[in-house]
């Protein structure tokens, strides 16, 4: 499985800042990264995979505490159909933890989206945390390099997640 240290040697190649962090305590979902970090949700980055038209996938980064629409998903890839990956596909086509998805060293062959009012938001050179595939870390870096390094495609994508109701 892909981990911090894969993430870190890639940018260590690229020459690219970045800082992983230890957390605190584990996670075991990237959504737990605003409260073990103490940042806000837009700071922290959820990586979720889908499969549209029942064999190609798609990353889709989102702040946490949101969910990206499925009919925007679908708009973005010209898609007939998308749903969510099964944990079994997202573990087994991207090597990472499937609910610790890293939104860099995914495969060539997947789409990755990024929700463009994250991107309108913050300023190239705020520092955003990602989930690294283990539990125990987060990476650390600045939105334009990871934007650049992931090749993620701007499109509107998020909705808030409604809790307790």
């Amino acid at each position: 499985m892909k981990d911090a240290l894969a993430i870190h040697r890639l940018l260590l190649e690229r020459e690219i800042q970045h800082e992983i962090v230890r957390l605190p305590s584990m996670i075991t979902n990237a959504a737990e990264l605003p409260s073990v970090l103490g940042l806000p949700p837009s700071r922290c980055l959820v990586t979720r995979v889908f499969v549209h038209d029942l064999r190609h996938l798609v990353a889709v980064i989102v702040p946490a505490g949101t969910e990206p629409s499925l009919n925007a998903i679908n708009q973005a890839v010209g898609a007939l159909v998308v749903e969510p990956a099964d944990v079994g596909t997202v573990n087994r086509e991207t090597d990472y933890t499937a609910d610790l998805v890293a939104p860099l060293l995914l495969p060539d062959s997947m789409v990755v989206l990024v929700d463009q009012r994250l991107v309108d938001r913050l300023d190239v050179d705020d520092v955003v945390y990602t989930a690294t595939g283990e539990g125990s870390t987060a990476l650390g870096i600045r939105s334009f390099d990871l934007w650049a390094l992931s090749g993620a495609k701007p499109v509107t994508l998020a909705r808030a997640v409604r809790s307790g109701t």
